[in-house]
């Protein structure tokens, strides 16, 4: 009785112990693998207008941005709506 009483209290003590360790895992296939051709995206930065107008009327503005395609497509889209409203 005192045999059955004492490998019950060794296996409930054992058993935690057992669960918490490492079973032979590798640590580097539980981590996310990155795809390089996700990590070259990057979100486009929208072109800033500054709009202004002068005391007779006149439109100006000053455009920034990092892609210098966009800020001439800008510009060229303000240029004609400008043209289409006179």
């Amino acid at each position: 009785m005192m045999l059955i009483f004492r490998t019950a209290i060794i296996i409930s003590l054992l058993f935690p112990l057992y669960s918490c360790t490492d079973h032979g895992h590798d640590p580097d296939e539980r981590v996310f693998k990155q795809i390089p051709e996700l990590q070259e995206i990057k979100p486009l930065k929208p072109v800033k207008i500054k709009l202004k107008r002068n005391a007779q009327g006149e439109y100006s503005w000053d455009l920034s941005g990092n892609d210098t395609e966009r800020i001439i497509e800008a510009d060229n889209m303000l240029q004609r709506s400008l043209e289409k409203s006179e």
